[in-house]
């Protein structure tokens, strides 16, 4: 009967390490973690040793089951204040069973366990070790308390042994199960973040930059706001590549990302789009600030020093086409096709410059001219 019950422990205690582990995804409690979120994982933790404690198995009085391996958990990831927020509980929890003899030594039990891993978790010893003697320590604990409280102790080296290996079993997959669904959650982050992301400079790649292009130009539209957007091509970025190898434009490419970031604003939305060609979207922003920005951007360019890999020191020139929705484009979608041959102007007329689409001042000249005849 009691394999039986510490088998039920076994089963809630790791389908709610997996249900926890999806619910905190993003928000895993660590050593770093606030106050606020340590406090939450050790009220997680103590509601989930009292219901363990609901299918704990009784001998006469005294409750078995497997309450301590959530106060592990909390106070291996997340430290003391966790693990003694846990410990209350479950102390809480356990008067409200019962109070009597086996109450005041289950308190003494979880109070000494809580204080000894904690201990034991401040070491040095590598993980696995810590692990089995935080289990191993909590289990001969429990071992001299269920001694003075059990009356026959004929049944005590069938309990003991039947015990000590569950706990060892659920503590040691407890542990796995946290470890290896966080891993799986990182290289699923990882793998979003390389689908979006250019492996080279950590800006958005292409595809995210459609993706919020997209969302942007909707937003503008609904919302009647002002947009802008910027195409950047570094002028003769092919020399570059000829005269110092590819590695070395990577590092190119790699500090331009570096200065688009810190001259543009902080919700700027920079990315690389191939090659030697960025963007910009300027959410909310004006055709004046945007031409701001912009020449920013060509000056900060301008006098940046890139330093390659053999220490010497170049420097490359950008250009820019911009295009301003309601200011110089009338659909957000066109925002693209007039940046692009706002570029191409830049580029034909010299390089090293800010050029401004003028398609709808184009077409409102049309139209002036028009109504004039």
């Amino acid at each position: 009967m009691i394999i039986k019950e510490l088998i039920s422990n076994l089963g809630i205690l790791i389908t709610s390490i997996f249900l926890y582990t999806q619910l905190t995804r993003k928000s895993a409690v660590n050593l770093q973690s606030s106050l606020k979120r340590k406090l939450a994982a050790g009220a997680l933790a103590g509601l989930l040793s009292n219901v363990l404690m609901q299918y704990s198995m009784s001998f006469g009085s005294t409750i078995i089951d497997l309450r301590h391996i959530p106060i592990l958990l909390v106070a291996y990831y997340g430290g003391p204040i966790p693990a003694f927020t846990a410990m209350l509980l479950v102390i809480g929890g356990r008067f409200l069973i019962g109070f009597n003899i086996s109450s005041i030594f289950a308190l003494l039990l979880i109070v000494s366990i809580t204080l000894s891993v904690l201990l034991i978790f401040r070491s040095t010893w590598k993980r696995r070790t810590k692990i089995f003697w935080a289990l191993t320590v909590s289990n001969i604990i429990f071992t001299v308390i269920i001694t003075f409280l059990l009356n026959d102790l004929r049944s005590l080296p069938a309990l003991i042994s039947v015990y000590w290996s569950i706990s060892y079993a659920a503590g040691f997959a407890a542990f796995s199960t946290v470890d290896y669904l966080r891993k799986n959650q990182a290289l699923m982050e990882r793998f979003k973040a390389e689908a979006t992301t250019d492996g080279l400079t950590g800006l958005h790649n292409v595809r995210k930059f459609d993706q919020v292009f997209n969302d942007l130009c909707l937003k503008a539209e609904t919302k009647q706001e002002r947009m802008a957007l910027l195409f950047i091509d570094i002028d003769h970025f092919k020399q570059v590549n000829d005269t110092y190898g590819h590695n070395e434009g990577d590092l190119v490419l790699s500090e331009l990302s570096q200065v688009l970031k810190r001259t543009v604003r902080s919700f700027d939305i920079v990315s690389r789009n191939g090659g030697e060609e960025f963007t910009v979207i300027l959410p909310d922003c004006s055709l004046s600030k945007a031409k701001n920005i912009s020449e920013r951007i060509r000056q900060e360019v301008e006098k940046n020093t890139f330093i390659l890999s053999s220490n010497e020191k170049i420097n490359v020139t950008v250009s820019v086409g911009l295009a301003s929705y309601r200011e110089t484009t009338s659909e957000p979608k066109k925002l693209l096709q007039d940046a692009d041959q706002a570029l191409y102007k830049a580029k034909r007329t010299g390089r090293n410059k800010v050029c401004t689409a003028d398609s709808l001042l184009r077409a409102e000249s049309v139209i002036h001219r028009h109504i004039s005849k």
